[in-house]
């Protein structure tokens, strides 16, 4: 396209939805007409608004526009009778493009009801909560699969991951129901899931747990004390899934986890994924939409290619970083075969032509299937390629008790980075393995040590010609810092980092001294809160 049209016709077909007009009135095709009292279903789409003229196709993407604008039909949302007991309001909730709220049942279980389309508007500065930017953006909602998250459920149980089932629902344009959501919900499509998290929440793919918590509440018992596991093996096979999906939006707020008890006393805390609006993502297939592609590695469009292993990881890497550390390359690769062999040909099948509307199905369904088979063929490589992101830099953290961290630099291939617990008797785990994985600074180029509080050891030994650098962070306490390892060049490969003093530090010929006289180096962010 010639550059000087570009800009014109970006204006022209963004400025053809002004911001009051954008969104379709009502989800129900007819709408002028009213709905009977009695009816249990009505045909409706999940967003006719982004339909394009050819120009704006070429320019924006056809995206998914012909499934958002699709006439299906689908069951009219009873709050009274949708599950035994009916649900009733408990609250609103707090996303910036999605309007959600949390219902309960007559027993206390938790349920989310979220519109399907979305909203970017609070997302931008306010200067451009206008004109054709915020059109380009909201525009840009024609990208997600409206059914894809309920293709996933058959999917996830194949896999052996845990997982909400959602299902569709119209909400009518008189419903007073919701409670004071009534009003925000009446005339769209929604997506209705049992919500995971809270004591009243364990049943169902989660029996058998003691507590369920959100990440920002696992993640600070996990540093706190030793009781305290996730299950990284539990992790990577969802994670895998995720990249199998296209699905690029999994930061630390997409999960909840299940805490199980261990016969050895430990709290192991399993991921269970949910909030899946970013499946089978489609993006880069008009002409500014694939140049936004290029600048925003994260818009990674689902096809039979993966396109990105680290674009698709992006919006994880807090999470990924902090649940991943113990994984060694053979998991990855023993994972994802093992998927390969769960995820058959009958089991896509089923899911794409179960989970999208009929009119969709037709539409969409067997591109997706292809894609999905294809993916699956190619997901070893891409769980390579996913464990050699995850390993050029590994963090190791402790806890807020006492630990030792040994790392042995035994051969040129070969650095062993173990962690054990430093607690007394009566806690009963005095010298047990917290902690172990083989590093090859083939792949691996840094392991960053964190103590966090506690009086922890640092023991650093081995003489070899290649190593990955070790950096220690010893946390605010008094540590022990003892390395007399060798590792042949000029670069020493063992930094500490902590405050100047109250440290029994014991420094060798390849130790570099990173203290200082402050305590920049204690900052450790324990729950995401800090980026």
């Amino acid at each position: 396209m010639n550059p000087r049209y570009f800009f014109p016709l970006l204006l022209l077909t963004a400025a053809s939805c002004g911001r009051d007009t954008f969104f379709q009135p009502d989800a129900r095709v007819n709408f002028s007409s009213p709905l009977p009292a009695a009816a249990d279903s009505a045909r409706v789409t999940a967003g006719r608004h982004y339909r394009r003229g050819p120009g704006g196709r070429l320019l924006l993407g056809p995206h998914y526009r012909r499934a958002w604008a699709a006439p299906v039909s689908l069951p009219v949302l009873k709050p009274a009778s949708v599950v035994p007991g009916g649900l009733t309001f408990a609250k609103m909730g707090g996303g910036f493009q999605t309007i959600s709220m949390t219902m309960v049942d007559s027993a206390g279980h938790s349920y989310a009801v979220r519109s399907i389309d979305k909203d970017p508007y609070k997302t931008l500065p306010k200067f451009l909560r206008q004109g054709f930017v915020l059109a380009t953006v909201r525009d840009a909602t024609a990208a997600a699969m409206p059914y894809g998250a309920f293709v996933v459920p058959p999917l996830t149980t194949a896999a052996g991951v845990p997982h909400t089932s959602p299902r569709a629902y119209y909400v009518r344009a008189d419903e007073t129901g919701l409670g004071e959501a009534s009003e925000q919900f009446r005339g769209k499509v929604v997506l209705l899931e049992r919500k995971y998290e809270g004591k009243q929440n364990i049943d169902g793919p989660v029996a058998g747990a003691t507590a369920l918590e959100e990440t920002d509440d696992v993640l600070p018992d996990r540093y706190a004390n030793q009781r305290h596991q996730l299950d990284a093996d539990a992790y990577l096979r969802a994670r895998l899934l995720d990249l199998w999906l296209g699905d690029w939006d999994r930061h630390e707020g997409q999960w909840s986890w299940a805490a199980y008890p261990q016969p050895d006393h430990r709290l192991l805390w399993k991921p269970i994924p949910q909030d899946r609006d970013q499946v089978f993502f489609r993006f880069d297939d008009g002409v500014a939409s694939w140049v936004v592609s290029k600048l925003v590695s994260k818009f990674r469009t689902f096809g039979p290619h993966y396109q990105s292993i680290e674009g698709y990881t992006r919006n994880a890497s807090f999470i990924d970083q902090r649940a991943l550390a113990a994984v060694p390359r053979a998991t990855y690769l023993a994972t994802a075969q093992d998927l390969q062999q769960r995820l058959t040909d009958a089991v896509i099948e089923v899911a794409v032509r179960q989970g999208l509307p009929p009119e969709v199905y037709q539409l969409e369904g067997a591109r997706m299937i292809e894609s999905l088979k294809a993916r699956r063929a190619a997901l070893p490589r891409a769980a390579e390629e996913f464990y050699q992101l995850k390993s050029k830099e590994v963090l190791v953290a402790g806890t807020d008790e006492a630990e030792r961290f040994e790392v042995e630099r035994l051969n040129d291939t070969t650095t062993v980075v173990s962690v054990y617990s430093l607690e007394d008797d009566k806690v009963g785990r005095n010298g047990t393995l917290l902690y172990r994985r083989r590093f090859n600074p083939r792949d691996t180029r840094r392991v960053l040590l964190h103590g966090l509080k506690g009086k922890d050891e640092f023991l650093v030994s081995g003489q070899v010609r290649r190593s990955p650098f070790i950096d220690i962070y010893g946390g605010p306490d008094e540590d022990l810092i003892q390395d007399s390892s060798r590792v042949t060049g000029l670069r020493k490969r063992t930094r500490f980092f902590d405050t100047a003093r109250n440290n029994d530090f014991r420094p060798g010929p390849e130790t570099k001294d990173k203290t200082a006289h402050n305590v920049l180096s204690h900052a450790f962010d324990r729950d995401g809160s800090g980026r």
